[in-house]
């Protein structure tokens, strides 16, 4: 007599074929494959310029601004709130739990790829239909039994009873169509974006604490000039009111130089006002309560001249690739291409290993015996045939948004460099007007000295002295800005 296979010896070989044939098929990716952009950039610093060429002043193109940049200005109190800044800012914080974020949905997207186990298992008392389908099966195996038989048979069956089961299931879809690797292509630059924005908010932060104090300082130094203006004018008006009584002057010329002394005064409240809320403003980029930097930002007596470093820029297209805003425009585009890929592989068939073992028995004492097994192991295939036409609208909308990512990154290099030529032109015109500023300085001082020299000889009176004061403490405050380039 032959021998007669085992009945699942067959299926399985079917089932190996098939799993076999979906392996070969999974080297399939659809989608369209990324391309680097390349940021367009000019060719050197003369480039690419608005404005006048007074303002295309000479950039060292060796070296690069270094990532500190702010300790140029050598100031202990803005390095120090540097630091502080960059240790408790809420939005360099909110920047980095976006990172943290972005890597665990990388992680959520490489485990797509991974077989999916799991384990069950249920006690539950149940009873049976004396008239349900299995009922309906008995009686058309033991038709020829008696109503008495059939009726007693039928109630013992649906008797109730309690049902033990325990067991693992496995699952695996094959990435036939690069759907998984498309995701996690997308997953990586979404975290490569996110990082590109982190280094966006410490670049932002620290130019915003910079220019927050020197703002801060060009008002406190403001607040000093008002003051001793407001000193030179009160003397000023005493001596008026001296000479007026004394006949020498008339009313007119005092009462004017009160009126002045009164404008002088009314600017007061509304520069400590502005320091005020320039002091809360940089307590508020540090994490700190309003007030809580007051001992840190009080008024400078001596500050020196004011230091514009030179500029070491690098080459143009460093900084084009350097700047993190294009980067992470560039990560966006990136992640747009990568999920045209994950929309299109919805379009094809899909194919799924799966498998189970598990224990069933209504006798608890019989539950783990081997003849309680059961098990099943297969592939499935699910292959969409209609669906209204919304898969293929998902590919339609993720080819639009690649394009807008697109155009965002084309429009994030222009406003790049628009930025970059007139910070390029702002620091030029602060350079040259701060050296205008100090030679004024410095003429003023000779004058008062002058004046100083012949009120005691004797030639002018302390009037001409007290005016030659106030026009060297009328000189314009220096607004040093630090610039984003």
């Amino acid at each position: 007599m032959p021998m007669i296979p085992p009945a699942t010896s067959i299926p399985a070989r079917q089932a190996l074929a098939m799993s076999l044939l979906a392996l070969l098929l999974a080297g399939c990716t659809v989608g369209p494959n990324f391309v680097k952009p390349a940021p367009a950039a000019p060719g050197d610093w003369t480039s690419w310029r608005s404005g006048d060429v007074s303002l295309r002043a000479p950039i060292d193109s060796g070296a690069q601004l270094p990532a500190d940049w702010w300790r140029a200005f050598n100031d202990p109190v803005l390095d120090e709130l540097e630091r502080r800044a960059f240790a408790a800012s809420p939005d360099l914080r909110t920047a980095a739990l976006h990172v943290a974020q972005a890597r665990v949905q990388r992680g959520n997207a490489a485990a797509q790829g991974l077989p999916q186990v799991n384990a069950s298992g249920q006690v539950k008392r149940q009873r049976q239909s004396e008239y349900g389908a299995g009922t309906r099966l008995f009686d058309a195996v033991a038709g020829n039994a008696t109503g008495t038989d059939r009726d007693a048979l039928a109630e013992l069956l649906g008797e109730p009873f309690t049902l033990y089961q325990t067991g693992l299931d496995a699952s695996w879809e094959i990435d036939l169509w690069g759907k998984v690797r498309r995701s996690l292509e997308a997953a990586d630059a979404d975290v490569t974006r996110q990082a590109a924005l982190l280094d966006l908010a410490r670049l932002s932060l620290a130019s915003d604490v910079a220019r927050n104090y020197l703002d801060l300082r060009a008002t406190q130094h403001k607040i000093a000039l008002a003051r001793e203006d407001a000193a030179a004018l009160s003397d000023r008006a005493d001596l008026l009111s001296a000479r007026t009584t004394g006949g020498i002057n008339n009313h007119f010329d005092l009462e004017r130089q009160r009126s002045e002394l009164q404008r002088i005064e009314a600017q007061l409240p509304a520069l400590l006002a502005q320091e005020a809320a320039q002091a809360n403003q940089i307590a508020l980029l540090l994490g700190e309560r309003s007030g809580a930097l007051g001992d840190v930002l009080k008024p400078v007596v001596d500050a020196g001249k004011p230091i514009l470093p030179d500029l070491a820029l690098g080459l143009p297209s460093e900084i084009a690739l350097r700047r993190p805003d294009i980067r992470a425009a560039e990560a966006r585009l990136h992640a747009a291409t990568a999920n045209i890929g994950v929309a299109k592989a919805d379009l094809y068939p899909s194919i799924q290993l799966g498998g189970g073992f598990s224990f069933e028995s209504y006798r608890s004492q019989n539950l783990f015996d081997w003849a309680s097994r059961t098990w099943s192991i297969g592939p499935s295939v699910s292959l969409p045939l209609f669906d209204g036409g919304r898969r293929k609208r998902v590919v339609q909308l993720r080819e639009l948004e690649q394009k807008e990512a697109a155009v965002n990154y084309q429009q994030t290099v222009l406003q790049a460099w628009q930025e970059i030529d007139d910070a390029l032109n702002a620091y030029a015109a602060e350079q040259q007007q701060n050296v205008k500023l100090i030679a004024q300085l410095e003429s003023a001082r000779a004058a008062l000295d002058l004046a100083s020299a012949r009120y005691r000889g004797g030639i002018i009176t302390w009037l001409d002295v007290i005016d030659s004061q106030r026009t060297r403490s009328r000189r314009p405050a220096t607004s040093l800005r630090a610039t984003g380039a």
